[in-house]
């Protein structure tokens, strides 16, 4: 396996991108917006001079790695992948529109990846004629730095399929757990209700922004704050996670709170928007 596509040229495909092609891939990074997808390959040009600068790699590291990447507005162009990862927006509709897309363009025996948080592998599997060879891989952001990364089989995915994301991790890397195919897996399962009861407890005065994640920092020796870490993640990406959730499961302790929903429609998103529980 040489050749890595990426579908989606946003924070994560962007991530994922630079890891391939660190790590010896040659990589095909695919999106419809031309601006995104130089705006990606400018922000691993940038981070590599950083390190450069730094002294962290040496200048003919950071160009065998920008050689590798091949940025490419034609879908088509996927068609020399080996493996295809879609990083595209968490919504279900627009997944299942662009796997039937790349089950048609990937030659017979690819394995299609999906970096979805949430959404069921099983029913984008259901839009291919290669069920068998849908799995999700779930990155946690940033990639860059986070090790883990969750490995969803559906229904159909077989063993073979499994043990080539499994390669994939280990040449990356990181490390991985297996979770079944259910609403928000593992991770997000436990962290975005927690995340969700913080803007509950912010959305009904029980304390200021700073309080609720001093509390859970200071109180429970974690890094960052549960609304800290809503403005990484993104408010429209966590409102996605703990509706599919709250539909998933039919439970009312997944129910979103009126105020993260007031921020999303606001265009409040957190970090990427510049605003979201905190300013940037």
């Amino acid at each position: 396996m040489k050749v890595f596509g990426i579908a989606g040229a946003g924070i994560m495909g962007t991530d994922i991108a630079h890891l391939a092609a660190e790590k010896g891939f040659s990589v095909i990074l695919f999106d419809t917006d031309e601006l995104r997808l130089r705006a990606s390959y400018e922000t691993i040009r940038e981070r590599l001079s950083r390190y450069v600068e730094e002294k962290r790699i040496a200048q003919d590291e950071m160009a065998a790695t920008l050689s590798k990447i091949k940025i490419h507005r034609n879908i088509q162009d996927l068609v020399n992948a080996d493996i295809v990862i879609e990083t595209v927006t968490e919504d279900i509709t627009v997944k299942k529109a662009l796997f039937r897309e790349l089950d048609m363009v990937c030659r017979g025996g690819v394995v299609l990846a999906s970096n979805t948080s949430s959404l069921s592998i099983t029913e984008l599997a259901s839009v291919t004629k290669r069920p068998e060879l849908v799995i999700g891989m779930h990155f946690i952001n940033p990639a860059r730095a986070m090790k883990l990364v969750e490995i969803i089989s559906g229904m159909a995915t077989t063993w073979e399929t499994v043990e080539t994301a499994k390669d994939i991790v280990k040449k990356f890397g990181k490390v991985f757990v297996e979770s079944k195919d259910y609403p928000g897996f593992l991770l997000n399962r436990i962290i975005i209700p927690m995340i969700n009861e913080a803007i509950y407890a912010l959305y009904e005065g029980a304390g200021s922004v700073e309080a609720i994640d001093r509390v859970v920092k200071q109180g429970m020796n974690i890094p960052m704050g549960p609304l800290e870490l809503a403005d990484m993640i993104g408010l429209d990406v966590v409102l996605a996670v703990i509706g599919e959730l709250h539909t998933g499961f039919s439970d009312s302790k997944y129910r979103p709170c009126p105020l993260l929903k007031n921020y999303v429609a606001a265009g409040y998103l957190g970090r990427k928007s510049g605003r979201g529980f905190y300013s940037y």
